[in-house]
């Protein structure tokens, strides 16, 4: 049997590795520890495609695709674990409190409706629309931009679902046992860390902040930079908000949850001028939450590459080594275990992804 190695036991890791082993290779995933800094532990859970690919159809189809896989594989981890992760689609909204922020919003939804086409999803609403659909909306919000393809889910209880299900299906996830760098031992792909080696007949590198580092051993370009994005949450309430907006969402356990900070900062953490921002928005947009206790608070980093949009790169030097990068982890999470693993397990990237491979930042480079 064929042998996989995943470095990297996060979202984006675990759900490759589950492509793999659904693929029919023995899967090793090497892991790190519970202090490392996790995307997938410091997120609001998204499934966000409204501001996706903007400039680019195809990162633009991707995200709509692993959409449109969402319900099912939602479906496949409740069977097969027994885990509920709270998925729902009920549409997504990105509020506009201002003239300058309409004029904005209209312009990315333009520009999404030109490069999408007849495939196009989102449009541009009024504040009667938002607050015929969210009653709770106040009047300070003027319009936003909506698309009925948006969701969320719980991002704890998926990690959990992916853990397990990827262990039912064969994967071995090995904790405290970081890798340091992809190489050749002859003929045979091998992966490296401190005081052991391991071969391998295919190695994927998404061990977020860790994975442009460790790619570039196997020659592989991975530009990327932590930005930093702190969140709310408050006590549990009676559900107000079933449809998700950029900044504010409300977890099925009754809890709020809002911020949506963007922060060149690669430490966690928290700040009060900007958790006080976030609470002023967060008020503006639903009066309601004055009188809602804030419980806690936390900063996640993002791992963000150079030009926003996932990387999935292969290896000219160690033939069978991949590496992928993205910020858009939860939302990606479906295509990366039906479609991404798999074409991994065969020895090709698919050809959705040719535009979003590591290519495009020699070409820049080359100029």
């Amino acid at each position: 049997m064929a042998r996989a190695i995943v470095i990297g036991g996060g979202i984006v890791g675990i759900s490759i590795a589950l492509g793999l082993a659904d693929a029919g290779l023995e899967v090793t995933v090497l892991d790190g520890d519970d202090a490392d800094t996790r995307a997938s532990y410091g997120n609001a859970g998204l499934i966000w495609v409204q501001s996706k690919g903007v400039d680019h159809l195809p990162y633009a189809r991707l995200s709509r695709w692993s959409a449109a896989l969402w319900p099912g594989f939602a479906g496949e981890l409740l069977e097969a674990t027994g885990i509920d992760v709270e998925y729902t689609r009920q549409g997504g909204m990105s509020f506009c409190l201002d003239e300058a922020e309409v004029a904005a919003r209209r312009a990315m939804v333009a520009k999404v409706a030109a490069i999408l086409g007849e495939e196009n999803d989102v449009e541009f609403v009024d504040g009667s629309f938002v607050r015929e659909r969210m009653p709770d909306a106040g009047p300070a919000v003027l319009g936003a931009s909506w698309c009925p393809s948006d969701g969320h889910v719980n991002p704890l209880l998926l990690m959990g679902a992916l853990r397990q299900l990827a262990q039912a299906r064969g994967a071995t996830i090995i904790t405290n046992r970081k890798a340091t760098r992809i190489g050749m031992d002859g003929s045979h792909l091998t992966v490296y860390g401190d005081g052991y080696a391991m071969r391998a007949d295919r190695a994927v590198v998404a061990a977020g902040l860790a994975t442009g580092a460790i790619a570039a051993t196997a020659g592989m370009t991975v530009p990327i930079r932590p930005i930093r994005g702190q969140v709310v949450v408050t006590e549990r309430i009676a559900p107000r908000m079933e449809i998700a907006t950029t900044t504010t969402r409300q977890a099925r356990a009754g809890s709020m949850i809002f911020g949506n900070s963007h922060e060149d900062i690669a430490t966690p953490g928290t700040t009060l001028p900007v958790i006080a921002s976030h609470a002023q928005r967060a008020i503006a947009e639903f009066p309601f939450l004055a009188s809602v206790r804030v419980l806690r608070s936390w900063g996640g980093i993002r791992v963000m590459p150079r030009d926003g949009m996932p990387v999935y790169a292969s290896s000219k030097t160690c033939p069978g080594a991949y590496a992928v990068a993205c910020h858009s982890g939860i939302t990606l999470t479906a295509v990366h275990a039906k479609v991404i693993g798999a074409a991994m397990a065969a020895g090709k990237l698919p050809a959705d992804v040719s535009t979003l491979t590591d290519e495009r930042f020699d070409a820049v480079a080359a100029t």
